[in-house]
């Protein structure tokens, strides 16, 4: 016997002169794609061969840009297909396992950049206990919290909403972030204040213990030698930049749905944008030219092709 599914479909109405410019979009984006792919896997590929890379503060440069590839290709093909397509549509599971996606990986980037602050905290304050405290197995611990937490925090409301009955089908945006939640017809009083909960766990409690650790690291290296200022400056201002543009990033999201303002289209799918193509090349092309060790082994690497 033959059962039926009924499987909800959401419009997505903020792409912006699609039809006209459908297959200028699609080779801008196909492109983006193949970079994002190659940029971030080179630097990977450069810290897993090289056993003088094999540090810490490398090995959760390597898990933040496999963030990246994971974050592309949750979003990339999805994009490319609505740029081939007559109606940009999806379904409301997939549209949950975007946002499940969004989130976990935006939480995990932000608890990498804490254990790398810390890691540059230890080694610059702490330079004798460094090797005792940044143990292999430290290190292990904090990728693995850092990989399962957001995906345990983001699981349970994905969950939830995930059987939400639904008002409205058109969705205005590009992808599915925290404003699905005007979709559906009951607003969750419970959901928005575990969202609240887990917007301090995975955003703000990290910023702050960045800020304190980086507090810290400039303190001293104000008192210290010209050199010590230099070496701090060269590891930490990479750290810094990354943190301060994926924080912009993730602040457009917050007020997009705390503040419930109706930004124009165009603004929308500019910023969108930025999310996914500006911040998953960013990363590379800031580690890989601005820290050193690295940016010699893609030299060399280069100069031999």
């Amino acid at each position: 016997m033959d059962t039926q599914v009924n499987v909800t479909y959401i419009t997505l109405d903020g792409y912006v002169n699609i039809h006209k410019y459908r297959y200028l979009y699609f080779v801008i984006m196909f492109t983006a794609y193949i970079l994002i792919l190659c940029s971030n896997s080179t630097v990977v590929y450069l810290i897993w061969i090289h056993p003088n890379l094999h540090e810490p503060m490398y090995i959760f440069i390597a898990a933040l840009l496999i963030n990246s590839v994971v974050y592309s290709t949750a979003f990339y093909p999805k994009f490319l297909i609505d740029f081939l397509s007559d109606k940009q549509i999806i379904t409301y599971s997939a549209c949950v396992f975007q946002w499940f996606a969004y989130y976990s990986v935006a939480g995990s980037e932000f608890l990498l950049l804490s254990a790398m602050s810390y890691d540059r905290y230890v080694s610059i304050c702490k330079p004798l206990q460094y090797p005792t405290i940044m143990r292999k197995n430290t290190v292990i611990m904090f990728l693995v919290l850092a990989w399962l937490v957001p995906v345990c925090l983001i699981a349970v409301p994905a969950v939830l909403i995930s059987n939400k009955k639904l008002c409205k089908f058109i969705f205005k945006g590009i992808i599915c972030n925290s404003t699905v939640f005007r979709l559906h017809c009951v607003e969750s009083r419970t959901l928005n204040i575990y969202g609240l909960i887990v917007l301090v766990n995975l955003v703000f409690l990290p910023v702050l213990f960045i800020l304190f650790t980086y507090t810290r690291i400039f303190i001293i290296t104000y008192r210290s030698c010209r050199e010590v200022r230099r070496k701090a400056a060269q590891t930490c201002l990479p750290h810094l930049i990354v943190l301060i543009n994926f924080s912009c990033l993730a602040a457009y999201d917050v007020l997009l749905l705390r503040l419930e303002t109706d930004f124009p289209k165009t603004v929308r799918f500019i910023m969108s944008l930025q999310m996914i193509m500006y911040h998953p090349l960013f990363n590379p092309i800031i580690y890989g030219l601005k820290m050193k060790e690295i940016y010699k082994h893609l030299k060399r690497l280069f100069c031999k092709m």
